[in-house]
Parts: structure tokens; sequence; C-alpha cells
């Protein structure tokens, strides 16, 4: 059979069926990226619109914790709010899982490295995804639910700030981290749900502490505050009590350059994923038992003898 004139690529080809330049096709692809960006500044006003806006997309931020970057974020946001967990076809392959046969692709920015000159560049490259509920194969492994005891544990155990609880602290101050001696004083005595949240905003402004001596609360005690909102939803604890609309105020109800925008979302997601790690380390059972090393242990080496002079020697 000749298939001669029947193979066809529409990626390099316009409408018309004429074959791109090499120029055009940059073309193209250069706007292609110009309306992506265009796309996630205006999600990332939109987010902050009232504080419903932003609750729905830190309850989604909190579910897709594999996505490294806020852009990503927005732009799978602005596609389907309802996106429960997306990866690549390759990523979804290795945990043996497929897209089926009809799922539909979103797109995300996939970082890339390039050498030109002689250096190691950064660039990114435009990709498809698929969300986990288009996906068949292996069963995912459920996340267990943890009780806000285990949980505080968890939190309270093994940081890299100090946590003391003070004899006296301010009325009206359930904890508080203070940069100049590096350490989160905390109310004793408060609800469990409180203590937990009232810690991890502690530690989310400690994680946002440049150590620079630029360190300032207003500065960054609102992403903070979401930064606890977003680590409560993923592990199921009680966040009714968050008011993300005074947040969404602070921001101008999305006025603001779309830019500071992200970075208060870049701010905001480094924080709550950094103490989800701390926590999820935590929650890792340690051995308990001492093992017999067997196959790995370490030889004793060669053992001494005594020559006639009674000198030691080593055996031959």
């Amino acid at each position: 059979m000749d298939l001669t004139g029947m193979i066809q690529n529409p990626a390099e080809t316009q409408e018309d069926g004429q074959r791109m330049s090499k120029e055009e096709y940059a073309a193209m692809k250069k706007q292609e990226r110009e309306d992506m960006w265009v796309q996630i500044d205006a999600q990332a006003q939109e987010v902050f619109r009232d504080g419903e806006s932003l609750q729905k997309f830190l309850d989604f931020m909190a579910g897709q914790y594999n996505m490294p970057r806020v852009p990503n974020l927005l732009l799978l946001y602005s596609q389907n709010q309802e996106l429960h967990l997306v990866k690549s076809r390759e990523e979804w392959r290795r945990e043996n899982r497929y897209p089926q046969p009809d799922a539909k692709s979103y797109t995300y920015i996939i970082q890339t490295e390039y050498e030109k000159d002689g250096v190691t560049r950064q660039g990114y490259t435009v990709g498809k995804g698929y969300d986990v509920s288009e996906t068949g194969g292996k069963p995912l492994e459920d996340r267990p639910q943890q009780s806000i005891q285990t949980l505080l544990g968890a939190v309270l155990k093994n940081q890299d700030v100090r946590l003391q609880i003070p004899e006296q602290i301010p009325e009206g101050v359930q904890a508080q981290y203070i940069p100049k001696h590096r350490t989160i004083y905390i109310r004793n005595g408060m609800p469990e749900v409180t203590t937990f949240h009232a810690v991890n905003r502690e530690l989310a402004c400690a994680r946002l502490d440049q150590h620079d001596g630029n360190y300032r609360r207003e500065k960054v005690n609102a992403q903070a505050y979401c930064a606890t909102y977003v680590v409560g939803k993923y592990y199921g604890i009680d966040i009714s009590g968050f008011n993300l609309g005074a947040v969404a105020g602070m921001q101008e109800n999305g006025q603001k350059d779309p830019q500071e925008l992200r970075g208060f979302l870049n701010d905001v997601r480094n924080a709550a994923y950094s103490i989800r790690g701390h926590i999820n380390r935590e929650l890792r059972e340690p051995e308990q038992e001492f093992i017999a090393d067997n196959l790995f242990a370490v030889g004793e080496g060669q053992k001494p003898v005594r020559s006639k002079k009674g000198k030691e020697q080593p055996e031959r």
C-alpha cells in the first residue's frame, strides 16, 4: 500500500494544507505560550475575587499535591475546577495506570533543560496530562485518615524551629513565631484542632522567614493563614473557622498585579507543602526492633597472632 500523501502532521501544517515554515511554526508556538500566560494571569486575579473563590482554589491546591509550580495549578484550575490529580501519560504508566481511550487531556507546563553556548539553561514546554478519574489500572493506595492526636504528634516532633510553652502568653495569642529566638511559643490547653491550626500557621511563618533580617509578620501572615487552611484541608481537619474573604480583600479582590498574586500563592504552596512533607515523614513508622545484619555484617578483619618474641603479628 502506498502511503505517500496520506501522512500528515497537524502540528506542522496550516488549515489550508500548506506546510508551515520553521519561522511560522516557531511563531505559532510563541503565540500559544503567550496566550497560556494570559490565561494564567487572568485566573490568578479571579482566584482572589472573593473569599469563596479563594477557598475553592485552595481546596484544589490541597488535592494537586504533585504539581510543583503555581502557574500549573492556575492553568489546570482554569480548564477544570473538578480535577483531582493530574499526571502525564508517562507518570501514570510508571504507576501501572493508563488514560482511558476517550480521556480528556489537560495542558500544563513541563520544566526542561537545554544547552546553549555550552551552558545548561532552564526552559519549559507545554505538555498534556490526564486526571486520575479518567485512568484505569492498578488501584491507587488510599491515604489513611489520621486522628487529630496523631497529626498533632507529627507536627510537634523534630521541627527545625524550637517549640515552647511559655509560662505566660499575651491574651489573644494562640501561638507565635519569634524570629529572633527561632522559636514558636504555644498557648497550652487549647482544643486540639485549634492547636493544630495555630502551630501550622506559625510553622508557615517560620518557613517564609528568609533569615535576612527583613522578616515582618504582617508581610507573611496572610500567606501563612492560607497555607494552614491547605494543610487542614489535605488532612481532613475541620476548617470551618477560616475567614478567607478577609485575605481576598487584602489582595484588593484580585485587582493587584497578576505576578504579585502568583507570588502570594507560591508562598502559600511552598509553606503548605513543606509542613505536609514534615508531617508525612513523621507519620512513617521507624524501625523499632533490632535486626541481625547477616549478609551485610561487617567482617572482623585479620586476627593478630603472637610471634615467638611475644609481639603481635597479623596472620599470613
